[in-house]
């Protein structure tokens, strides 16, 4: 499948995800616009540890390719130096890779939340009850489906990788 193809697809499949998530989980949450902490989840290097797809990396690069060239640079920066303080690279086991997220801009929050916002950020809200969490199965089948259509783009199947470092890779 070409790549222009599959990120339309791609696209599609996390619209699906994130309103199902919405309508069915995320309304049970406290929301992100009455957060008296905004971006500390998103920030916090000892919880974050989102590992993305090479298509989701893709759809991220293209998003950021259209922001202005100042914003650009500064989140070009931030990824760099975000792989770099938290020592981010394929080899180590992904749930010890930890780090702030480079796509959180303070004041304006997930740069790219209605554009590619990855699945484990999708799932990710502040639940009271953890009866409320959407269950794991969820997110494992949606990145499932996310892997197969990255083995019908790329012909093999490609490794997740830290948020930054499969950023990087795509070439921002």
């Amino acid at each position: 499948m070409a790549e222009k193809k599959a990120l339309t697809r791609l696209r599609k499949m996390q619209l699906e995800f994130a309103a199902s998530i919405r309508e069915s989980y995320e309304r049970k949450a406290a929301s992100c616009l009455t957060c008296t902490t905004p971006g500390a989840c998103c920030l916090d290097a000892h919880f974050v540890n989102v590992h993305i797809s090479r298509l989701e990396a893709t759809a991220i690069v293209t998003t950021l390719a259209e922001m202005p060239e100042p914003m650009r640079e500064r989140v070009s920066a931030r990824i760099d130096e975000t792989i770099a303080k938290y020592n981010l690279d394929d080899t180590t086991e992904i749930h010890d890779q930890k780090y702030a997220c480079p796509l959180f801009e303070k004041g304006t929050g997930c740069l790219v939340h209605t554009t590619g916002k990855p699945v484990a950020c999708t799932v990710h809200a502040c639940y009271e009850d953890p009866a409320d969490v959407p269950p794991d199965e969820l997110q494992f089948e949606q990145e499932r489906r996310i892997d197969r259509l990255n083995e019908l783009t790329y012909r093999r199947s490609e490794p997740w990788l830290p948020l930054p470092l499969a950023i990087r890779r795509a070439k921002i």
